[in-house]
């Protein structure tokens, strides 16, 4: 795919995928969730080599949200004119939900890298990610209520889950912004850096992760699935999960480096 709204690139089995939009402030319309996909889905098939991956914006925000100005595909295709022509549950339910899910899914740790405005369902996207650094500039907004909309892109979901119901009832009812300190002390995110050193944490906690074993697909798999599972079906989760583990290549590169007192070279296998 010929991508106009996002760039993809790897060096290092790091992945960056950056949203590109600068006339909107890196709106998620539906073209831009068109394009995500197929670049998300093109690093899970493993042509670029990458065991990780970093979702940042381009220019002064990260995203501000869907794009409601009726540009990319017709509305027949999902992508209504305005929030009032009744197509944005549609949108939803063809692109914006299956984006989401695959991120959820997806094989490989992804790091986000927030900067500037993360409004909408760009918070969503923003919050996707397994490790979560923004720049001090950065903030969070659930900016649906100022459209009179609902939350969507899972943020119902995760931000009850992060930060708690009262905090998320806040988030969402008020629509005020977090900035990227106070998410840090709610536990929204896990950095908060200075705007010049965002993309160089970035991408030296990716590099770590890119270093990692096999498993730690496995390991944020698990952690999804925790948060609708019993405790006794996650603990069956663990064995199934950990006989997969076990029998690759990096376990016994693992178990051979810790017998021999030496750092473990993981392949990824």
């Amino acid at each position: 795919m010929d991508y106009k709204k996002i760039k993809l690139a790897t060096a290092d089995a790091v992945a960056t995928i950056t949203l590109c939009d600068p006339a909107t402030m890196n709106a998620a319309g539906v073209d831009m969730i068109v394009e995500l996909a197929d670049a998300f889905s093109r690093v899970a098939g493993g042509d670029d080599g990458a065991r990780a991956v970093i979702l940042t914006g381009e220019g002064r925000g990260f995203c501000s949200g869907a794009n409601l100005s009726g540009r990319g595909p017709e509305p027949g295709a999902g992508q209504s004119s305005s929030p009032s022509s009744g197509g944005a549950g549609d949108a939803l339910e063809t692109h914006y939900n299956p984006f989401v899910t695959l991120m959820r899914d997806f094989p490989l740790p992804i790091v986000t890298a927030v900067n500037g405005a993360a409004a909408g369902i760009g918070c969503s996207l923003a919050l996707m990610g397994d490790i979560v650094v923004a720049g001090e500039s950065a903030y969070f907004l659930q900016a649906f209520r100022r459209i009179g909309l609902v939350p969507d892109g899972g943020s119902t979901y995760l931000l009850p889950r992060l930060v708690g119901r009262a905090r998320a009832m806040e988030m969402t009812l008020l629509g005020e912004r977090v900035p990227a300190a106070k998410a840090l002390e709610w536990g929204l995110i896990n950095r908060c850096v200075p705007d010049g050193e965002l993309m160089t944490e970035a991408t030296k906690l990716a590099a770590e992760l890119a270093k990692g074993p096999k498993s730690l697909g496995m390991i944020r798999k698990l952690m999804w699935q925790s948060l609708d599972t019993q405790w006794a079906d996650q603990l069956t989760n663990e064995r199934l999960t950990q006989s997969v583990a076990g029998r690759s290549e990096d376990f016994r590169e693992g178990v051979a480096a810790f017998l021999q007192k030496r750092t473990a070279s993981f392949t990824g296998r």
